[in-house]
């Protein structure tokens, strides 16, 4: 019914993943090649027909819609009353942390960590402090070091964390259980707990993924979700979003942060591109983790052929990420190397930093027939690099 094997031709479209040289096999920054559930774009090509885009303010069923989407995929109670437009996962994370936090502060995350975390928030003058993820080699897992993550919390200038669930970029979904020990220490220290909740649509096989809203009342008194679908629809250039807030008298204040910074106002496509896709994108999402499910065991397969480099398993999102420290100490010069050598193009380990000076990060939601020849680049130029390097 739906299409995830035609390639599509992005090139020309200033689309900024293909914008590369002609050679080059872009599967580095996190948007899909797919073509994105023909409901969303029926939704936009209606909005645009009529002609009038003017200022414009999300209706109820807007809300509703999410409210549905979130009792029908994740079994979740999602009240509208606790939604807030925004204009998107970053400029949101942008307008709260600025709001809440103060020059000097310091935020908490856990490295490795999508790398927007950190330029946000020293941008705005503030501090990353990391709970760096433990890493077991010999399984390729990562776990919550929960002493490190404590310590970090009760510091006294720590005023808030941002969480990544599922985390971005090792692909883990974060238990139920880890969910409440740390929003309990955060409640306990006082600090604001923001959670990242843009890939909590894709997870793969039959895991289940807890929003960080549907913990108990008591221990969102200081909690905000963000979640878009942005990354589940393919719609990042639309910079859709909501913010969720259980606590009244901190939803007034998200509400006025994301007003003073402009992170609020829709796009003219926002409201019925996101309606569309959470009232009738459930069988095109169903569709879309079975094509990533298919190429993840691909990608799997053909790592494991592949000498010096291992994957972490992939529990949700379509990003894998890839520990090459036993063909290089130096994973941004493998990374260079693959560019220039064999047109593949992925992201670099050292921006998430933690232990990302070791890997890499490879996006595999494209068709097969992208990801076979992605895989094969891989091959090619990881079997070269040695020789290179001894040259």
């Amino acid at each position: 019914m739906y299409d995830f094997t035609t390639v599509p031709n992005r090139r020309g479209t200033d689309a900024v993943k293909w914008s590369g040289p002609q050679s080059e096999l872009p599967m580095w920054i996190a948007d899909m090649d797919f073509v994105t559930a023909p409901e969303i774009v029926a939704a936009m090509q209606t909005k645009v027909a009529t002609g009038i885009f003017g200022y414009e303010e999300p209706p109820a069923a807007f809300f509703q819609a999410i409210s549905d989407w979130y009792a029908q995929e994740h079994h979740a109670h999602l009240p509208q009353a606790w939604q807030l437009l925004t204009t998107g996962v970053i400029a949101a994370l942008n307008a709260v942390l600025r709001q809440f936090t103060h020059p000097g502060d310091q935020v908490v995350v856990t490295a490795p960590v999508y790398h927007m975390f950190y330029e946000t928030v020293e941008t705005a003058g503030r501090h990353v402090v990391s709970a760096d993820l433990n890493y077991q080699r010999e399984t390729q897992t990562y776990a919550l070091d929960f002493a490190a993550l404590k310590k970090a919390l009760a510091a006294p200038t720590t005023t808030a964390m941002i969480l990544c669930n599922p985390h971005n970029p090792i692909g883990r979904i974060w238990r139920r259980n880890e969910l409440l020990q740390i929003a309990q220490l955060c409640q306990t220290n006082g600090v604001l707990l923001i959670a990242d909740e843009i890939h909590g649509d894709l997870r793969l096989d039959q895991l289940d993924y807890t929003p960080a809203f549907s913990l108990p009342i008591a221990l969102q008194q200081r909690l905000i979700t963000l979640i878009s679908p942005g990354k589940t629809f393919n719609l990042a250039a639309l910079h859709t979003g909501v913010a969720i807030v259980a606590n009244p008298q901190l939803r007034q204040q998200v509400a006025h942060a994301l007003a003073a910074y402009n992170a609020n106002e829709p796009n003219l496509l926002t409201i019925p591109a996101s309606i569309a896709a959470y009232t009738h994108g459930h069988d095109w999402l169903l569709a879309l983790r079975h094509q990533l499910q298919a190429n993840y065991q691909m990608a799997q397969a053909a790592i494991a052929a592949l000498p010096g480099v291992t994957a972490t398993p992939l529990e949700a999102t379509y990003l894998m990420w890839l520990d090459v420290s036993a063909i290089t100490p130096d994973a941004s010069d493998l990374c260079a190397f693959l560019e220039a050598q064999v047109g593949l193009r992925l992201s670099p380990g050292a921006q998430f930093r933690g232990n990302g000076r070791a890997f890499l990060r490879m996006n595999i939601a494209c068709p097969p027939a992208l990801l076979t020849e992605g895989l094969a680049r891989l091959h090619r130029g990881c079997a070269l690099y040695p020789t290179q390097r001894l040259s």
